[in-house]
């Protein structure tokens, strides 16, 4: 009997705090729902930026409709199909992978970024050179190379009789990268460039500029701008961890870390088993995580099982949006009238019958592809078209020749005359005239029947006295 009770403390203490007074607020087809589960949620959807704020009470309604859905997409065996697992098992990643890199590790990787750079850089320092450059090509014939010597050796002579280096650079260099301004180059340490040109530059002390000199890319004069040996650490923290923020460290000291736990492993372990450990692991422990997994698992289930019961059938249904429309026929009407047709234009007058004949016997979603490859089937354009279902002010042309608005239609090139073809009607005729409304009415019809059989199918019970506690608790 000790013993029993010595294990049943054990196991109460590992059990996180906030667990312990966490009690059950419904249950939905056998689940329990804790009281930190429905507030997480119901925050989140009812913070300072929602539109429609709803009660506690008003929520739960929606929140257990919520449920009902992943408890058929459960049963239905969606979170099974290899597409929901990839999808969840990415968005688990997301979450994860930053987890499993500290900052103090990217820091530890700065410092080592900036002991390579010193080191790198050795007494000679950095250096913060401008440089004018004639190009020459290594292919180059002996007379050219001769002209580019005769060349730079001018722009020599005539800084040292003071010409102003930065105007020179300016006018003659050849790297457009820098000639703007004024021979300006980066500031440089040993190995960043040519050698020829590190062994000439680095030789110069601030104020000091060096002969023509020759490297693979042409000729140079270098006037040394400044000298410096590389700043403390502290100095060049920030700049350093952003560059490597920038390089995607965070993701390659995980990848390393992972790929170290695999190999720890000796093969017992995959890399998606070791984020799925730590992502229970970090539920665990933390409400806020716990739900935010819980919450993208649902979210995928319920979006997969909604389009298959309600959004693909009731936009594929043809037959039953059709029914549906004639039914509620009396539910779609029009302030204005539209106009079901076409505005054209034509170069030849002739054209303008022509188009009618072609589309007057086709149904309406057919006159596209009828124009197309009478009028428009090779390189030659004979007419422009727009169709559709116009109001008052979507369609110069239409608004002149149907609606009579008096508006001012600009004749497209090479197109001059206009005109138009079709019906105008003061209230939808079938049910593609307002197709996108009828489906989001059917959508609705068939959402309301599908969540009737949920609460049918699963036993759904609310502990009202715990609901009454939901953020009014310590």
């Amino acid at each position: 009997m000790k013993r029993n009770l010595l294990l049943a403390s054990i196991l109460l203490a590992a059990v996180p705090a906030w667990a312990q007074t966490d009690p059950v607020v419904m249950s939905v087809n056998g689940i329990d729902v804790h009281r930190s589960e429905f507030e997480y949620s119901y925050n989140k959807n009812n913070g300072e930026t929602a539109v429609d704020k709803k009660s506690v009470d008003e929520y739960v309604e929606l929140f257990v409709n919520y449920k009902l859905k992943v408890a058929a997409a459960l049963d239905a065996k969606l979170d099974t199909l290899t597409s929901f697992r990839q999808e969840y098992a990415m968005y688990r990643d997301q979450q994860v992978r930053p987890t499993i890199v500290t900052d103090a590790e990217i820091e530890a990787e700065a410092r080592r970024m900036y002991d390579r750079t010193k080191e790198a850089l050795g007494a000679h320092g950095l250096i913060h050179p401008a440089h004018i450059l004639l190009e020459l090509s290594t292919q180059a014939t002996l007379q050219e190379q001769e002209r580019i010597k005769t060349r730079i050796d001018s722009v020599y002579r005539a800084l040292q009789n003071g010409a102003d280096f930065s105007a020179l650079a300016q006018k003659v260099s050849q790297d457009p990268g820098s000639a703007s301004r004024g021979g300006l180059l980066p500031w440089i340490g040993q190995g960043q460039t040519f050698k020829e040109f590190e062994d000439v530059a680095f030789s110069l002390q601030a104020g000091q500029m060096s002969a023509p000199f020759l490297t693979p890319v042409g000729y140079h004069i270098v006037m040394m701008k400044e000298r410096k040996q590389l700043e403390p650490y502290d100095s060049l923290k920030t700049e350093l961890l952003q560059a490597l923020e920038r390089r995607g460290i965070r993701e390659e000291i995980v990848d390393a870390k992972l790929k170290n736990m695999v190999d720890a492993s000796q093969g017992a372990l995959s890399c998606d088993e070791i984020l799925t450990r730590r992502s229970d692991s970090l539920a665990t422990v933390d409400p806020e995580m716990k739900y935010l997994f819980q919450e993208y698992h649902d979210g995928l289930l319920l979006f997969e099982i909604s389009t298959r019961e309600v959004w693909d059938k009731a936009a594929s249904d043809e037959v039953a949006l059709k029914a549906w429309f004639e039914t509620h026929r009396k539910n779609y009407t029009w302030a204005s009238p539209r106009y079901k047709g076409i505005a054209y234009h034509v170069k030849d007058k002739k054209d303008v019958k022509a188009v009618r004949n072609c589309v007057k016997n086709l149904p309406f979603d057919e006159w596209t592809e009828a124009l197309r490859s009478t009028f428009n089937s090779d390189s030659v354009i004979r007419i422009r078209v727009e169709k559709g279902l116009f109001r008052p002010g979507d369609n110069a042309t239409v608004d002149k020749l149907v609606f009579k608005t008096g508006s001012e239609v600009v004749s497209l090139k090479d197109y001059p005359i206009d005109a138009v073809y079709g019906k105008k009607l003061k209230k939808p005729a079938d049910y593609s005239d307002v197709r996108t409304q009828v489906v989001e009415d059917y959508q609705g019809y068939l959402e309301r029947q599908w969540v009737e059989a949920l609460r049918k199918r699963y036993p759904v019970s609310i502990n009202q006295e715990v609901l009454k506690t939901v953020n009014k608790h310590q």
